[in-house]
């Protein structure tokens, strides 16, 4: 085996190894990703357990809430609210938020965080890729 087979043999596996190196990034990047998207989900299970037992001030609106609005304390509905934003925040990042919207028995529960660690594209990356999770149900 001459010096130049060598350095070839060695090159080749190089560039092996930084493939393999790219592959495990990506899949931790789409892993974070998808924990994520399940404790989205999770949360938004929370919620609607919580409203289910408030279910008539959940009709009524108790908790309705905006992505920017700022849930208020004092009643139930305020209160579990206020837990459920907190544990957002805890389990998804700061960026987390909620909002729930009533028409009647009928809930929709948005869940939205900034996934950019998990997104593929650069441009998401520093704009800051929020993705949502949406939850509709029947109390």
């Amino acid at each position: 085996m001459t010096l130049v087979e060598v350095l070839v043999a060695v090159l080749v596996l190089a560039v092996g190894l930084l493939g393999l190196a790219g592959l495990q990034t990506s899949a931790l990047r789409n892993n974070q990703s998808s924990m994520e998207r399940s404790l989205a989900v999770i949360e938004s299970y929370g919620i609607v357990d919580a409203m289910r037992a408030d279910r008539a001030n959940a009709e009524n609106g108790a908790f309705d809430i905006g992505l920017e609005d700022s849930p208020t304390g004092g009643s139930f509905a305020g209160n579990e609210l206020t837990k459920w934003r907190n544990r957002l925040v805890a389990q998804l990042g700061p960026g987390a938020t909620g909002s729930i919207a009533c028409n009647g028995l009928q809930c929709t529960i948005v869940v939205q965080w900034d996934d950019s660690r998990g997104s593929h594209d650069a441009a998401d990356a520093q704009d800051g890729a929020a993705h949502q999770v949406v939850t509709e149900v029947q109390l």
